[in-house]
């Protein structure tokens, strides 16, 4: 089975909004909505015009995983909207591997030594795949005063990408 990870524009967003909100609402049970999240339908603008940007993995020309990057300052980003279809996550697949590493080497190219993140505390596994990568846990006042906060997350991790 072939991955593709392609980045991705505001001609997705319908694809990315099924995909996110589906995990969001129906897995989790996070109680957030496509208006809490305007950046979906914005794509291009909230993400690639600021010198970030915005990465899908497909399976058959099926959206199953995406993660952006959001360049908050010359030298720093934040990693979002890291999802991958519950059917589709796993060593067997290692599409949530394989598009930190896309994002990663995006920084590296792009000058950004660090990245930050922030989740929920009872996304246990996503916890688990940061560490794994060597994300190391962030205080929340340690962040960056230009970070973009999201309300629900309560879990913020930094990582230095040289």
């Amino acid at each position: 089975m072939k991955i593709n990870i392609q980045q991705l524009d505001n001609t997705y967003s319908d694809e990315l909004i099924n995909l996110i909100l589906t995990i969001q609402q129906k897995e989790f049970n996070v109680p957030i909505t496509i208006d809490d999240q305007p950046d979906l339908k914005k794509v291009e603008e909230f993400y690639i015009e600021s010198g970030g940007n915005f990465w899908g993995a497909f399976i058959n020309s099926e959206l199953v995983g995406s993660i952006a990057l959001v360049k908050f300052d010359d030298k720093a980003g934040a990693v979002r909207k890291m999802f991958v279809k519950k059917e589709c996550r796993g060593k067997e697949f290692n599409i949530a591997q394989e598009l930190l590493e896309v994002l990663i080497s995006f920084c590296r190219k792009t000058g950004i030594e660090k990245i930050y993140l922030g989740t929920v505390d009872i996304l246990k596994a996503a916890i688990r795949f940061y560490e794994r990568n060597y994300f190391l846990e962030t205080k929340k006042e340690d962040l960056p005063a230009r970070f973009p906060l999201m309300s629900a997350d309560n879990v913020f991790y930094s990582l230095n990408v040289n």
